[in-house]
Protein backbone atom coordinates (compact mmCIF):
# COMPACT_ATOMS: atom_id res chain seq x y z
CA UNK A 1 0.00 0.00 0.00
CA UNK A 2 1.44 3.38 -1.01
CA UNK A 3 1.44 6.22 1.52
CA UNK A 4 -0.53 8.40 -0.90
CA UNK A 5 -3.57 6.15 -0.33
CA UNK A 6 -4.03 7.28 3.30
CA UNK A 7 -5.03 10.82 2.37
CA UNK A 8 -2.16 12.33 4.35
CA UNK A 9 -1.28 16.00 3.99
CA UNK A 10 1.23 16.78 1.23
CA UNK A 11 3.70 18.19 3.76
CA UNK A 12 3.80 14.84 5.54
CA UNK A 13 4.24 12.94 2.29
CA UNK A 14 7.28 15.12 1.58
CA UNK A 15 8.77 14.06 4.91
CA UNK A 16 7.98 10.40 4.23
CA UNK A 17 9.69 10.39 0.87
CA UNK A 18 12.64 12.43 2.17
CA UNK A 19 13.24 9.65 4.74
CA UNK A 20 13.20 7.03 2.01
CA UNK A 21 9.88 5.34 2.85
CA UNK A 22 7.87 4.09 -0.12
CA UNK A 23 5.25 1.55 0.88
CA UNK A 24 3.52 0.99 4.21
CA UNK A 25 4.32 -1.98 6.44
CA UNK A 26 1.45 -4.27 7.58
CA UNK A 27 1.06 -2.49 10.93
CA UNK A 28 0.98 0.89 9.17
CA UNK A 29 -1.66 -0.38 6.73
CA UNK A 30 -3.89 -1.52 9.58
CA UNK A 31 -3.33 1.31 12.05
CA UNK A 32 -3.03 4.61 10.19
CA UNK A 33 -6.59 4.93 8.86
CA UNK A 34 -8.34 4.00 12.16
CA UNK A 35 -6.18 6.56 13.99
CA UNK A 36 -7.07 9.20 11.41
CA UNK A 37 -10.73 8.29 12.04
CA UNK A 38 -10.27 8.99 15.76
CA UNK A 39 -10.54 5.43 17.09
CA UNK A 40 -8.77 4.13 20.17
CA UNK A 41 -6.27 1.40 19.26
CA UNK A 42 -4.66 -1.52 21.07
CA UNK A 43 -2.03 -2.97 18.77
CA UNK A 44 0.27 -5.90 19.29
CA UNK A 45 3.33 -5.22 17.16
CA UNK A 46 6.95 -6.18 17.57
CA UNK A 47 9.90 -3.86 17.23
CA UNK A 48 10.95 -3.51 13.62
CA UNK A 49 7.43 -3.62 12.17
CA UNK A 50 7.25 0.13 11.53
CA UNK A 51 4.93 0.90 14.42
CA UNK A 52 6.62 4.22 15.31
CA UNK A 53 5.66 5.76 11.96
CA UNK A 54 2.29 3.99 12.24
CA UNK A 55 1.26 6.26 15.12
CA UNK A 56 3.39 9.34 14.35
CA UNK A 57 2.09 9.89 10.81
CA UNK A 58 -1.64 10.11 11.65
CA UNK A 59 -0.98 12.16 14.82
CA UNK A 60 1.13 14.70 12.90
CA UNK A 61 -1.56 14.82 10.21
CA UNK A 62 -4.33 15.47 12.75
CA UNK A 63 -2.32 18.22 14.46
CA UNK A 64 -1.69 20.14 11.23
CA UNK A 65 -5.17 19.68 9.75
CA UNK A 66 -7.44 20.06 12.80
CA UNK A 67 -7.84 22.99 15.25
CA UNK A 68 -5.51 22.76 18.23
CA UNK A 69 -4.17 24.94 21.04
CA UNK A 70 -0.59 26.03 20.28
CA UNK A 71 -0.06 27.00 23.93
CA UNK A 72 -0.77 23.51 25.27
CA UNK A 73 0.56 19.99 24.84
CA UNK A 74 -1.46 18.27 22.11
CA UNK A 75 -0.05 14.74 22.14
CA UNK A 76 1.90 12.69 24.68
CA UNK A 77 3.90 9.56 23.87
CA UNK A 78 5.03 7.62 26.94
CA UNK A 79 7.89 5.15 26.53
CA UNK A 80 9.94 2.96 28.91
CA UNK A 81 13.47 4.19 28.16
CA UNK A 82 15.31 7.39 27.29
CA UNK A 83 16.86 5.68 24.26
CA UNK A 84 13.44 4.99 22.80
CA UNK A 85 12.33 8.55 23.57
CA UNK A 86 15.31 9.94 21.67
CA UNK A 87 14.75 7.59 18.74
CA UNK A 88 11.06 8.48 18.39
CA UNK A 89 11.92 12.17 18.59
CA UNK A 90 14.43 11.72 15.76
CA UNK A 91 11.86 9.88 13.62
CA UNK A 92 9.32 12.58 14.44
CA UNK A 93 11.76 15.29 13.36
CA UNK A 94 12.19 13.62 9.98
CA UNK A 95 8.52 12.91 9.30
CA UNK A 96 7.41 16.40 10.35
CA UNK A 97 10.31 18.25 8.73
CA UNK A 98 8.10 20.10 6.23
CA UNK A 99 5.45 20.97 8.83
CA UNK A 100 5.40 23.36 11.80
CA UNK A 101 4.74 20.60 14.35
CA UNK A 102 6.99 20.87 17.43
CA UNK A 103 8.15 18.10 19.73
CA UNK A 104 10.42 17.50 22.70
CA UNK A 105 11.87 14.36 24.30
CA UNK A 106 11.58 14.45 28.11
CA UNK A 107 13.69 11.92 30.00
CA UNK A 108 15.94 11.59 33.03
CA UNK A 109 19.69 11.41 33.19
CA UNK A 110 20.42 14.88 31.82
CA UNK A 111 21.72 17.98 33.54
CA UNK A 112 19.93 21.02 34.95
CA UNK A 113 19.95 22.76 31.58
CA UNK A 114 17.97 19.97 29.93
CA UNK A 115 15.43 20.05 32.77
CA UNK A 116 15.02 23.81 32.26
CA UNK A 117 14.45 23.35 28.53
CA UNK A 118 11.85 20.69 29.25
CA UNK A 119 10.13 22.95 31.80
CA UNK A 120 9.95 25.80 29.28
CA UNK A 121 8.37 23.59 26.61
CA UNK A 122 5.92 21.90 28.98
CA UNK A 123 4.78 25.19 30.48
CA UNK A 124 4.53 27.25 27.29
CA UNK A 125 3.15 24.56 24.98
CA UNK A 126 4.55 22.00 22.53
CA UNK A 127 2.68 19.84 20.02
CA UNK A 128 4.16 16.45 20.93
CA UNK A 129 5.89 15.32 24.12
CA UNK A 130 7.79 12.03 24.12
CA UNK A 131 8.57 11.11 27.71
CA UNK A 132 9.61 8.49 30.20
CA UNK A 133 7.21 8.08 33.17
CA UNK A 134 9.51 9.12 36.02
CA UNK A 135 10.71 12.32 34.39
CA UNK A 136 7.18 13.38 33.43
CA UNK A 137 5.96 12.88 36.98
CA UNK A 138 8.82 15.07 38.24
CA UNK A 139 7.49 17.87 36.04
CA UNK A 140 3.83 17.20 36.86
CA UNK A 141 4.56 17.44 40.58
CA UNK A 142 5.69 21.04 40.04
CA UNK A 143 2.35 22.07 38.60
CA UNK A 144 3.28 23.86 35.37
CA UNK A 145 2.66 21.17 32.73
CA UNK A 146 -0.09 22.35 30.34
CA UNK A 147 -2.13 19.28 29.44
CA UNK A 148 -5.66 20.69 29.64
CA UNK A 149 -6.07 20.55 25.86
CA UNK A 150 -4.29 17.25 25.23
CA UNK A 151 -6.04 15.21 22.53
CA UNK A 152 -3.81 12.18 21.98
CA UNK A 153 -2.15 9.70 24.36
CA UNK A 154 0.18 7.00 23.05
CA UNK A 155 1.77 4.28 25.18
CA UNK A 156 4.62 2.59 23.29
CA UNK A 157 6.30 -0.63 24.48
CA UNK A 158 3.57 -0.72 27.12
CA UNK A 159 4.37 -4.29 28.16
CA UNK A 160 7.95 -3.29 28.93
CA UNK A 161 6.72 -0.36 31.04
CA UNK A 162 4.58 -2.72 33.11
CA UNK A 163 7.51 -5.15 33.45
CA UNK A 164 9.62 -2.27 34.75
CA UNK A 165 7.03 -1.44 37.42
CA UNK A 166 5.60 1.73 35.87
CA UNK A 167 1.91 0.88 36.26
CA UNK A 168 1.27 3.33 39.10
CA UNK A 169 3.30 6.05 37.38
CA UNK A 170 1.28 5.61 34.20
CA UNK A 171 -2.02 5.84 36.06
CA UNK A 172 -0.83 8.97 37.88
CA UNK A 173 0.12 10.68 34.60
CA UNK A 174 -3.20 9.69 33.04
CA UNK A 175 -5.04 11.21 36.01
CA UNK A 176 -3.79 14.64 34.88
CA UNK A 177 -5.16 14.23 31.33
CA UNK A 178 -8.53 15.32 29.92
CA UNK A 179 -11.11 12.50 29.92
CA UNK A 180 -11.94 13.15 26.26
CA UNK A 181 -8.93 12.07 24.24
CA UNK A 182 -7.80 9.49 21.72
CA UNK A 183 -5.74 6.63 23.19
CA UNK A 184 -3.27 4.39 21.37
CA UNK A 185 -1.57 1.47 23.11
CA UNK A 186 1.26 -0.46 21.44
CA UNK A 187 2.77 -3.57 22.97
CA UNK A 188 4.91 -6.47 21.74
CA UNK A 189 2.97 -8.92 23.90
CA UNK A 190 -0.52 -8.98 25.38
CA UNK A 191 -0.40 -10.56 28.86
CA UNK A 192 -3.38 -10.26 31.17
CA UNK A 193 -1.97 -7.23 33.01
CA UNK A 194 -1.73 -5.44 29.65
CA UNK A 195 -5.39 -6.07 28.92
CA UNK A 196 -6.30 -4.82 32.39
CA UNK A 197 -4.42 -1.59 31.67
CA UNK A 198 -6.17 -1.30 28.32
CA UNK A 199 -9.59 -1.62 29.96
CA UNK A 200 -8.72 1.27 32.29
CA UNK A 201 -7.63 3.76 29.66
CA UNK A 202 -9.08 2.80 26.25
CA UNK A 203 -12.60 3.46 24.99
CA UNK A 204 -14.08 0.82 22.68
CA UNK A 205 -10.67 0.14 21.14
CA UNK A 206 -9.98 -1.48 17.81
CA UNK A 207 -7.67 -4.43 18.46
CA UNK A 208 -4.94 -5.09 15.92
CA UNK A 209 -2.51 -8.00 16.17
CA UNK A 210 0.60 -7.85 14.02
CA UNK A 211 3.03 -9.50 16.43
CA UNK A 212 4.26 -12.97 15.67
CA UNK A 213 6.04 -14.75 18.49
CA UNK A 214 8.54 -16.23 16.08
CA UNK A 215 11.71 -14.67 14.71
CA UNK A 216 12.01 -14.09 10.96
CA UNK A 217 12.79 -17.27 9.02
CA UNK A 218 15.86 -15.70 7.42
CA UNK A 219 17.69 -15.59 10.76
CA UNK A 220 20.19 -18.42 11.17
CA UNK A 221 19.86 -19.49 14.82
CA UNK A 222 22.48 -21.62 16.54
CA UNK A 223 23.41 -22.33 20.16
CA UNK A 224 26.82 -23.13 21.62
CA UNK A 225 26.62 -25.23 24.79
CA UNK A 226 29.62 -24.15 26.85
CA UNK A 227 31.14 -23.70 30.27
CA UNK A 228 31.22 -20.10 31.54
CA UNK A 229 35.03 -19.66 31.13
CA UNK A 230 34.73 -20.68 27.45
CA UNK A 231 32.47 -17.76 26.55
CA UNK A 232 35.02 -14.97 26.05
CA UNK A 233 37.44 -17.09 23.97
CA UNK A 234 34.50 -18.28 21.83
CA UNK A 235 33.28 -14.72 21.24
CA UNK A 236 36.76 -13.80 19.98
CA UNK A 237 36.83 -16.88 17.75
CA UNK A 238 33.47 -16.03 16.19
CA UNK A 239 34.37 -12.38 15.64
CA UNK A 240 37.61 -13.37 13.93
CA UNK A 241 35.90 -15.96 11.70
CA UNK A 242 34.54 -13.31 9.36
CA UNK A 243 34.78 -9.58 8.75
CA UNK A 244 31.47 -8.68 10.39
CA UNK A 245 30.49 -5.05 9.81
CA UNK A 246 27.88 -4.77 12.56
CA UNK A 247 27.55 -7.01 15.64
CA UNK A 248 25.60 -6.71 18.88
CA UNK A 249 26.56 -8.89 21.85
CA UNK A 250 23.82 -8.99 24.51
CA UNK A 251 24.65 -9.69 28.15
CA UNK A 252 22.11 -10.07 30.95
CA UNK A 253 24.29 -8.24 33.49
CA UNK A 254 26.25 -5.02 33.14
CA UNK A 255 29.20 -6.66 34.92
CA UNK A 256 29.40 -9.12 32.03
CA UNK A 257 29.19 -6.23 29.56
CA UNK A 258 32.14 -4.50 31.21
CA UNK A 259 34.26 -7.65 31.47
CA UNK A 260 33.66 -8.74 27.88
CA UNK A 261 34.12 -5.21 26.57
CA UNK A 262 37.50 -4.90 28.28
CA UNK A 263 38.67 -8.25 26.89
CA UNK A 264 37.62 -7.36 23.33
CA UNK A 265 39.26 -3.93 23.53
CA UNK A 266 42.51 -5.57 24.64
CA UNK A 267 42.21 -7.84 21.60
CA UNK A 268 41.96 -4.72 19.38
CA UNK A 269 38.40 -5.21 18.18
CA UNK A 270 36.39 -2.15 17.07
CA UNK A 271 34.06 -2.24 20.06
CA UNK A 272 32.27 -0.16 22.68
CA UNK A 273 29.72 -0.84 25.40
CA UNK A 274 26.36 0.49 26.54
CA UNK A 275 24.68 -0.03 29.89
CA UNK A 276 22.92 1.88 32.65
CA UNK A 277 26.13 3.09 34.34
CA UNK A 278 27.05 5.27 31.35
CA UNK A 279 26.09 8.94 31.23
CA UNK A 280 23.34 9.72 28.74
CA UNK A 281 25.53 11.72 26.35
CA UNK A 282 28.04 8.84 26.23
CA UNK A 283 25.26 6.34 25.46
CA UNK A 284 23.96 8.51 22.64
CA UNK A 285 27.45 8.93 21.16
CA UNK A 286 28.09 5.18 21.25
CA UNK A 287 24.76 4.50 19.51
CA UNK A 288 25.50 7.16 16.91
CA UNK A 289 28.95 5.71 16.19
CA UNK A 290 27.44 2.23 15.87
CA UNK A 291 24.68 3.41 13.52
CA UNK A 292 27.23 5.28 11.40
CA UNK A 293 29.48 2.19 11.18
CA UNK A 294 32.35 3.92 12.99
CA UNK A 295 32.04 1.08 15.47
CA UNK A 296 31.65 -2.57 14.43
CA UNK A 297 30.80 -4.29 17.70
CA UNK A 298 28.47 -3.18 20.47
CA UNK A 299 28.31 -5.03 23.80
CA UNK A 300 25.08 -4.17 25.57
CA UNK A 301 22.57 -5.08 28.23
CA UNK A 302 18.92 -5.62 27.34
CA UNK A 303 18.47 -1.85 27.16
CA UNK A 304 18.95 -2.28 23.39
CA UNK A 305 16.84 -5.39 22.82
CA UNK A 306 13.59 -3.49 22.34
CA UNK A 307 12.70 -0.33 20.58
CA UNK A 308 16.07 0.73 19.22
CA UNK A 309 15.94 0.68 15.45
CA UNK A 310 19.38 -0.13 14.08
CA UNK A 311 19.49 -1.56 10.58
CA UNK A 312 21.89 -3.99 8.89
CA UNK A 313 23.04 -5.98 11.91
CA UNK A 314 25.07 -8.95 10.63
CA UNK A 315 25.25 -10.91 13.84
CA UNK A 316 23.62 -11.00 17.28
CA UNK A 317 25.34 -12.97 20.04
CA UNK A 318 23.45 -13.81 23.22
CA UNK A 319 26.39 -14.00 25.59
CA UNK A 320 23.88 -14.98 28.29
CA UNK A 321 20.58 -16.78 27.67
CA UNK A 322 17.76 -14.21 27.76
CA UNK A 323 15.34 -14.43 30.67
CA UNK A 324 12.39 -15.52 28.53
CA UNK A 325 11.35 -16.33 24.99
CA UNK A 326 10.02 -12.86 24.23
CA UNK A 327 13.36 -11.29 25.19
CA UNK A 328 15.12 -13.84 22.99
CA UNK A 329 12.95 -12.91 20.01
CA UNK A 330 13.50 -9.20 20.59
CA UNK A 331 17.24 -9.67 20.91
CA UNK A 332 17.75 -11.73 17.77
CA UNK A 333 15.23 -9.52 15.96
CA UNK A 334 17.96 -6.87 15.80
CA UNK A 335 19.31 -8.82 12.83
CA UNK A 336 17.56 -9.81 9.58
CA UNK A 337 15.67 -6.53 9.36
CA UNK A 338 13.98 -5.34 6.18
CA UNK A 339 14.02 -8.83 4.63
CA UNK A 340 17.81 -9.17 4.89
CA UNK A 341 19.49 -12.26 6.27
CA UNK A 342 21.13 -12.44 9.67
CA UNK A 343 22.72 -14.74 12.21
CA UNK A 344 22.03 -15.21 15.91
CA UNK A 345 24.22 -17.26 18.25
CA UNK A 346 23.36 -18.06 21.86
CA UNK A 347 25.81 -19.30 24.50
CA UNK A 348 24.17 -21.79 26.87
CA UNK A 349 25.87 -22.81 30.11
CA UNK A 350 24.78 -25.74 32.26
CA UNK A 351 22.72 -23.60 34.62
CA UNK A 352 20.98 -21.86 31.68
CA UNK A 353 19.88 -25.01 29.86
CA UNK A 354 16.42 -25.22 31.40
CA UNK A 355 15.81 -21.57 30.53
CA UNK A 356 16.94 -22.16 26.95
CA UNK A 357 14.69 -25.22 26.64
CA UNK A 358 11.72 -22.99 27.48
CA UNK A 359 12.77 -20.66 24.66
CA UNK A 360 12.91 -23.61 22.28
CA UNK A 361 9.42 -24.63 23.38
CA UNK A 362 8.14 -21.14 22.61
CA UNK A 363 9.80 -21.29 19.19
CA UNK A 364 8.24 -24.71 18.58
CA UNK A 365 11.49 -26.33 17.49
CA UNK A 366 15.01 -26.95 18.76
CA UNK A 367 17.74 -24.46 17.99
CA UNK A 368 20.65 -26.13 16.21
CA UNK A 369 23.49 -26.90 18.63
CA UNK A 370 26.70 -25.80 16.90
CA UNK A 371 29.93 -27.67 17.58
CA UNK A 372 32.42 -25.82 19.73
CA UNK A 373 35.95 -25.94 18.23
CA UNK A 374 38.02 -28.77 19.69
CA UNK A 375 40.76 -26.45 20.97
CA UNK A 376 38.38 -25.08 23.63
CA UNK A 377 38.27 -28.47 25.36
CA UNK A 378 35.29 -30.53 26.58
CA UNK A 379 31.86 -28.93 26.67
CA UNK A 380 28.71 -29.82 28.63
CA UNK A 381 26.07 -32.09 27.12
CA UNK A 382 22.78 -30.36 26.38
CA UNK A 383 20.55 -32.08 28.92
CA UNK A 384 18.06 -29.57 30.31
CA UNK A 385 15.54 -32.07 31.70
CA UNK A 386 16.49 -33.41 35.15
CA UNK A 387 17.22 -37.12 35.02
CA UNK A 388 17.74 -37.26 31.28
CA UNK A 389 21.04 -37.79 29.53
CA UNK A 390 19.91 -36.51 26.18
CA UNK A 391 18.73 -33.14 25.02
CA UNK A 392 15.33 -33.19 26.68
CA UNK A 393 12.23 -32.75 24.62
CA UNK A 394 14.11 -31.00 21.84
CA UNK A 395 17.24 -33.05 21.31
CA UNK A 396 19.56 -30.83 19.34
CA UNK A 397 22.65 -33.02 19.22
CA UNK A 398 25.98 -32.07 20.72
CA UNK A 399 29.46 -32.95 19.63
CA UNK A 400 32.50 -33.01 21.88
CA UNK A 401 34.84 -33.55 18.95
CA UNK A 402 34.61 -31.14 16.10
CA UNK A 403 36.86 -29.85 13.39
CA UNK A 404 36.05 -26.27 14.14
CA UNK A 405 32.31 -25.95 14.29
CA UNK A 406 30.22 -23.43 12.42
CA UNK A 407 31.25 -19.97 13.56
CA UNK A 408 30.60 -18.12 10.35
CA UNK A 409 27.54 -15.96 9.83
CA UNK A 410 25.74 -15.31 6.59
CA UNK A 411 26.20 -11.90 5.06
Amino acid sequence: MNFTEFGLDERILEGIYAMGYETATPVQEQVILPILQGKDIIASAQTGTGKTAAFLLPIINKIITEPHDEHNINAMIIVPTRELAVQIAQTMEGLSYFTSVSCIAVYGGGDGASFSLEKKALSSGVDVVICTPGRMIAHLNMGYVKMQALKYLILDEADRMLDMGFHDDLMKIISFLPKQRQNLLFSATMPMKMRELARKILHQPLEINIAVSKPPEQIVQEAFVVYEPQKIPLVKEILRSKDFQSVIVFCSKKQNVKQLSNELKRANFSIDEIHSDLEQDKREQVLLDFRNKKLKILVATDILSRGIDIEDIDLVINYDVPNDGEDYIHRIGRTARAASEGTAYTFVTEREQQKFLQIEELLGHPVTKAAVPEKFGPTPAYSPRPGRSGGGRFQGGRSHHSSGGRTKGRS
